[in-house]
């Protein structure tokens, strides 16, 4: 019977790695941790580094779900010893969406066979044809793969994962500078912020609705998220994909119209 203990952190507080230490003492019979390394609900990274060194120190299997961070942040899989990576063509990448991958160590992979709840999600039994045949099992995301392999030329081309991580920073700490300089202050402390996406609190006592301000921003060709984390009320902005600071200046000037059209301007 799958059964998992409780531990509950904030949206803005990222996994203890000491707790996680405790916990995996306190209950041997766990055999597998897994963890979000970007939360795209908050715009939190988190270590996982830290919780993995204690994962590993115990003897367990370590799955990342780096959905939304890998090609945008460094990973060293290696040198960490995750056992899982899983990703998407798409997200920092910069493909579309269509299919996904996992990154794994071998005798990890070996340890599925068998193990699999259902045809679709048979990691190993897939691994097996793309070794016999080098296809899916099932129809093939053609237009997915050639711009999963144009999305990694591009990556390539822009110098790497160091390049597209430093480009994802800066806009991101442009973003955060402006935006706190009119008065929207970041859920997540700079400790934690990921590059990937922002999460800013929705100002109090303001004279105008997140629906106004949103379709303000997207009649001039920009798109928010509303918020996630359900302790505030918050909206969201993301810094990734073929963005830019000039993007990023062009976004915050619209913000700064909107407000100051609402007399709201700080």
């Amino acid at each position: 019977m799958l059964w998992t203990p409780m531990e509950e952190f904030h949206y803005d507080q990222i996994p203890d790695a000491g707790r996680v230490e405790e916990i995996l003492k306190e209950h041997p019979e766990i055999t597998h941790v897994s963890m979000v390394h970007s939360e795209t609900t908050s715009g939190i990274l988190n270590d996982i580094a830290s919780v993995t060194k204690a994962v590993k120190a115990a003897g367990k299997t370590m799955i990342v779900d780096a959905m939304s961070s890998f090609a945008g942040v460094d990973i060293p899989v290696g040198e960490l010893q995750l056992d899982f990576l899983i990703s998407s063509a798409n997200k920092c990448i910069q493909g579309v969406p269509g299919f996904s991958f996992i990154i794994c160590r071998r005798k990890a992979l070996d340890q599925c066979e068998g193990k699999a709840r259902s045809l679709s999600l048979d990691l190993y039994d897939q691994w097996k044809t793309m070794q016999a045949d080098g296809k899916w099992r099932f129809t093939s995301p053609t237009h997915v793969v050639l711009a999963f392999a144009k999305a990694l030329e591009e990556l390539d081309e822009e110098g790497g994962i160091e390049a597209r991580s430093r480009r994802y920073q800066e806009n991101n700490r442009y973003l955060i500078s402006h935006m706190k300089a009119m008065g929207f202050i970041p859920y997540v402390s700079e400790e934690h912020q990921g590059p990937i996406i922002t999460t800013f609190f929705y100002p109090e006592n303001r004279n105008y609705t997140f629906d106004e301000m949103y379709r303000y921003i997207k009649e001039r060709g920009y798109a928010i998220y509303p918020g996630k984390v359900t302790d505030a009320d918050t909206f969201r902005i993301g810094n990734i994909g073929e963005i830019y600071l000039e993007d990023m200046e062009k976004l915050c000037r619209i913000f700064r119209e909107f407000l100051q059209a609402k007399g709201a301007a700080a």
